[in-house]
Parts: structure tokens; C-alpha cells; sequence
């Protein structure tokens, strides 16, 4: 019994750290379950419902261009002063959530609300790594990647209890004592860190930023083609452009561009990217198969999904476990193996699929996923000096929401342009003159059954496409350095 309490020990402080995540994943995927309520609440017709989608995609930008700066800022304030500022951001924007009056503020403040929660997670690794030794942070990174997974997958289900009893606000509102708890936790269970006063590139900040969200808002249109779409094309050429130039122009760039000539540190990033684009891609399909071609509810299709996500977590502490016996590249070869048998196995699916089946290769895919997410962190946080750790977390988070954002658009222009090509003459099948009700059923059946099959084509095809991500990231993966320190 001793020898288990001395081997929990170390890991005691990063309760906080893991709660604090796990709050702030949640409120990525509540506000799923919430937004139906939000949408008769601000009487949103549905020509608007694409500004409605901005609650998700909006706070997905936030998360993503808060990373690299609050990470340096981190590196050079010290980690645990950033990661109690960064709940407090967290509890103002929830605030501003909840008190929203129309649309518009409603999306700023989810803004606002995730610049607080985006940056928790590279500080949380960034803390792991300060308080634990190179063997024993394994294990953190995958409790911590745990949090996050888990928050994310019961995000929805906590939106639905909370509305069940309350209205959609106080989803939000809790957010705040919750909060307040994890502050105090922080303040008494874990140790101050020491920054490293390094000075920190405020401008490289807003041009990350700029970049980042001019990515993403031509992602957004990239469906439809037009001027504004080639606007953001133009702004993130700029941005990007300043951005590097700048990074080889100043001493203490936010992202030093040499970082990614370690072979280490490149490969992880490019194999996030990979990863990331493979996840959406499933967490897209699987759910939009059910509720489609297999007439499924949407509560069913949610379902389905949760088998994969659920199974996320526990690959993470899985794998953060093996890290401490083995090279990284052993559970992130393994991870990438049984997410690309999974997509395998569901590039197969009928209309018919069901248990066990259905739950065993989604758990495998789940599974293989959450695996990767310690050995990749390990292998860029432990491939750069102590001082920068925070920065190079907020990388490699970084890269996963970039991948998933590029996945997501790509897989929405394929997906329709390859639906019309596959079934270009369909056309709604209106009664011809002097045609009896029985011809008239018999070429509906027939229609319906050439929209079913061009459909379950097209999600069969994106489960081969992430199969195809999962072993392209095998390449990047093999080039990890592993640094043995005992």
C-alpha cells in the first residue's frame, strides 16, 4: 500500500491542473446539447443558422490562436500564475455567455471564454514538466490528455442534464464556482513556478493570430468560392510571411523557426496535424452515417460516437504509462496501427452493422487515439530546453486543432463535390402524366435507394481517407527521438 501511495504521490499537485482541463474541454462540446435552447431563445431563423454554427467554430478559433502566446507568457510569468489567469478568463467569458442578450455577444464572449480555456491545456503540460522528473512525465501528460478527452466526450451529456432542470445559462454560470474551486485547489496544492523572464513577442503574437484566424475563416468559405474567401487567402499569405521573417529578424521570436529543424519536434507537429485531421474525420462521419443512410435518432447517433471517445481517455493513460518503459515511438506507432485498423474496419460498414462489432472497432479506434497523445507530447516537450517548454506545448496542441480544422473543411467541399459526381442525375422524381401511384412508389424506392447508396460510398470513402492519415502519420512518427533520463 505504501509503495502505491509513494508512486500516486508525485502526480497529487496536478489534480487542479486536470480538473481545470477537464471544465474547460467540457464547454468545447456543451454547448452542442445548449445551442437548440439558444436558438429558440434569440428567435434565430434558420437562413442564420450558419452564424449559429460560429458558438462552435468561433470558440474553436479562440482556443487555437490563444495557444502560442499565453504559452511564451507562461514560460516567462511562470506557469501556475498564467494557468489561475487563465481560469479567471475562463469564469469572466462564461459569464459573458451566460448574460448574452443576442447572437453577436454571445459568439464574442465564447471567444473570449475559450482565449482562457485554450491555453490551460500547454500550461497544464508545462507544470507537469516542472514538478515531476523526465520519467514520471509519461504518465502526467497522459492524465492530463485524459481530462481534456473526457471533458470533451461528456460535454454534450452534462449540457443535457443542466437544461433538463435549468435553462441553458446556468450551464455557463456553473462554470464560475467551479472555478473558483480549482483556484483554490491551485493555490494550495501546487508550488509556484519561476518564469524565466524571457521577453516575450507580442507582436509575433497578433500575427500568429492574425494567420491562424485568417486560416480558418477561409476554411470556412472554402465551399464557396469568392472575393472575401480570397481576402483571408491574401491575409494569411501576409501574415505568414511577416511572421517568419520577423521570427529570423529578433532574438526571442514567439516561435523560433530553428525549432523546426529538430527532427524531433517537427515530426510530432506534422504528425499532429495528421491526427487531427483523422479524428474530425470520424467524429464527423460516424454520427452523420446514422442519422442518414441508417435512419438512426440523433441521441443514437451520439451514442455511437461516445464509443470511440470514450475509449480516448483510457488509451491516454495507457499510453502515458508505456512511455515510462518504452521509446515513445512503440505507443505512437502502436496508437497509429489501431486507429488505422479501425477506419479499416468501418470503411466496411453496412446498413446492417451492429453489436458487438459496431462497439468493438469504434473502442479500437478510440483506443489507438488516445494512445497517442503522451508519446507526441513527450517528444516535443522533451526536445527543447526547460524555459520553452510551455511554448513548444502550445505547438503541439496547437497542430491537432489546426489538423482537425483542415480536415473539416477539406472533408466538407470533397464530400459534396464527390456526391454529385457519383450521382449527378438524381433528381426528385415528381408523378409523370398518366403514371399510376404504385409506378410513382416504385421510382421513389428507387431514388431513395440511389441517394442511400451514394451517401454510404461517400462515408466509406472517408473512413479509407483516415485510414490513409493514420498511416501517413506512421512516417513522422518513426523519426521521434527518444532521451532516456532515469
Amino acid at each position: 500500500m505504501n509503495l502505491i501511495g509513494s508512486r500516486i504521490r508525485p502526480y497529487v499537485p496536478l489534480i487542479p491542473v486536470c480538473v481545470g482541463v477537464f471544465i474547460a474541454a467540457d464547454d468545447q462540446t456543451v454547448i452542442v446539447t445548449v445551442l437548440p435552447s439558444i436558438i429558440v431563445d434569440f428567435g434565430i431563423l434558420p437562413t442564420n443558422l450558419d452564424k449559429a454554427a460560429w458558438t462552435i467554430t468561433g470558440y474553436l478559433l479562440g482556443y487555437l490562436v490563444a495557444m502560442p502566446l499565453i504559452g511564451r507568457l507562461s514560460d516567462s510569468l511562470g506557469h501556475r500564475k498564467l494557468f489561475a489567469a487563465s481560469m479567471i478568463i475562463f469564469g469572466i467569458g462564461s459569464a459573458a455567455v451566460a448574460l448574452a442578450p443576442e447572437l453577436s455577444w454571445l459568439i464574442t464572449a465564447r471567444v473570449f471564454q475559450s482565449i482562457g480555456a485554450g491555453a490551460m491545456i500547454p500550461i497544464s503540460i508545462a507544470i507537469a514538466g516542472d514538478i515531476l522528473p523526465s520519467s514520471k512525465r509519461g504518465p502526467a501528460y497522459g492524465l492530463i490528455g485524459a481530462s481534456a478527452e473526457a471533458g470533451g466526450v461528456l460535454g454534450p451529456l452534462w449540457g443535457g442534464l443542466v437544461t433538463k432542470f435549468l435553462d441553458w445559462p446556468w450551464v455557463f454560470w456553473l462554470n464560475i464556482p467551479l472555478g473558483l474551486v480549482v483556484l483554490i485547489m491551485i493555490r494550495l496544492m501546487l508550488a509556484p513556478s519561476k518564469g524565466s523572464k524571457t521577453r516575450v513577442d507580442y507582436l509575433g503574437g497578433l500575427l500568429i493570430a492574425i494567420t491562424l484566424t485568417s486560416l480558418t475563416l477561409a476554411l470556412d468559405r472554402i465551399s464557396s468560392p469568392d472575393l472575401i474567401l480570397g481576402g483571408y487567402v491574401i491575409a494569411f499569405v501576409i501574415s505568414t510571411a511577416l511572421f517568419i521573417v520577423r521570427g529570423n529578424l529578433i532574438d526571442s521570436p514567439l516561435i523560433a523557426i530553428s525549432a523546426f529543424k529538430n527532427t524531433a519536434f517537427a515530426s510530432a507537429n506534422i504528425a499532429h496535424i495528421l491526427i487531427g485531421a483523422a479524428l474530425i474525420t470520424g467524429m464527423v462521419t460516424i454520427p452523420l452515417m446514422a442519422n442518414t443512410t441508417m435512419s438512426l435518432s440523433p441521441l443514437e447517433g451520439g451514442l455511437r460516437l461516445l464509443r470511440l471517445t470514450a475509449a480516448i481517455p483510457i488509451g491516454a493513460i495507457i499510453g502515458g504509462f508505456a512511455c515510462v518503459y518504452f521509446e515513445y515511438r512503440l505507443p505512437a506507432i502502436t496508437g497509429l496501427l489501431l486507429a488505422s485498423l479501425g477506419f479499416m474496419f468501418m470503411s466496411g460498414w453496412d446498413i446492417t452493422i451492429g453489436e458487438p462489432l459496431l462497439t468493438i472497432q469504434l473502442a479500437i479506434t478510440g483506443l489507438g487515439f488516445g494512445l497517442l497523445i503522451a508519446p507526441i507530447t513527450l517528444a516535443v516537450t522533451e526536445s527543447v530546453i526547460d524555459r520553452d517548454r510551455g511554448t513548444a506545448a502550445s505547438i503541439v496542441t496547437a497542430s491537432r486543432t489546426t489538423g482537425m480544422t483542415l480536415g473539416l473543411a477539406a472533408l466538407t467541399a470533397w464530400g459534396a463535390a464527390r456526391f454529385e459526381n457519383i450521382a449527378p442525375a438524381a433528381a426528385w422524381p415528381f408523378q409523370l402524366h398518366e403514371e399510376t401511384a404504385v409506378d410513382l412508389q416504385n421510382r421513389l424506392s428507387d431514388y431513395d435507394s440511389l441517394l442511400t447508396e451514394a451517401a454510404m460510398t461517400i462515408f466509406k470513402e472517408f473512413f479509407i481517407i483516415a485510414t490513409f492519415l493514420c498511416l501517413s502519420a506512421l512516417i513522422p512518427c518513426v523519426l521521434f527521438k527518444w532521451r532516456k533520463k532515469r
